[in-house]
């Protein structure tokens, strides 16, 4: 028998510089003004209820919290959540600590012209970075997202087309990563652009 889940919380607050110190900088598309601190439970893999945080634009808050409150609700695993700016906003060390984050004012990890990613206006978020990890070219990142890289073997945590956490997001119409032509593709990564 599984246990009970506390009730769903999402409790939003508004964010400083001062609580951004790796991950906004002057320069950046949006300031602190334009984003919130939503904390909230979401469901480890250890089966139990945890509290995190994401920092997402203002604009975004409602669409976040509905789409985990379905994932709470479906018990959807995730290892972590918390801002980028505890792993001074490397989006390598949060991604490698299999992190699920939103914003961090930083430039898009793809091929082609420089630009920001929409991560950088709080308007995306990496979930279960290992299992779902980003590939372009022959490169795997983070590589430990190297044992997922097979989409067809679904295991928990794993974002796939009809899945609990594709849909919820389809639902508030975010787009997915995993749905890139060509040879990239970024199973961790829902936007509102899709990008």
């Amino acid at each position: 028998m599984v246990a009970a889940l506390p009730p769903y919380v999402a409790t939003v607050q508004h964010v400083s510089a001062r609580d951004l110190p790796y991950s906004w900088h002057p320069g950046c598309p949006v300031g602190p003004a334009q984003l919130r601190r939503i904390r909230l439970r979401y469901v480890g893999f250890d089966g139990i209820a945890h509290t995190g945080q994401l920092i997402v634009n203002e604009r975004v808050v409602p669409q976040v919290i509905q789409v985990f409150r379905t994932l709470y609700a479906a018990r959807f695993p995730i290892r972590r959540m918390r801002p980028v700016d505890v792993y001074h906003g490397s989006d390598s060390r949060s991604t490698a600590a299999d992190n699920t984050s939103s914003f961090n004012c930083r430039y898009a990890v793809a091929p082609g012209a420089k630009h920001w990613s929409m991560h950088a206006y709080g308007e995306a978020i990496d979930i279960d970075t290992v299992e779902n990890p980003y590939l372009e070219g022959g490169r795997v990142m983070p590589p430990s997202g190297a044992a997922y890289v097979n989409r067809s073997r679904v295991r928990p945590g794993m974002a796939v087309e009809g899945g609990v956490l594709v849909r919820a997001f389809d639902r508030v119409g975010w787009g997915w990563g995993g749905r890139w032509s060509g040879g990239t593709k970024d199973y961790q990564h829902f936007s509102t652009t899709g990008n």
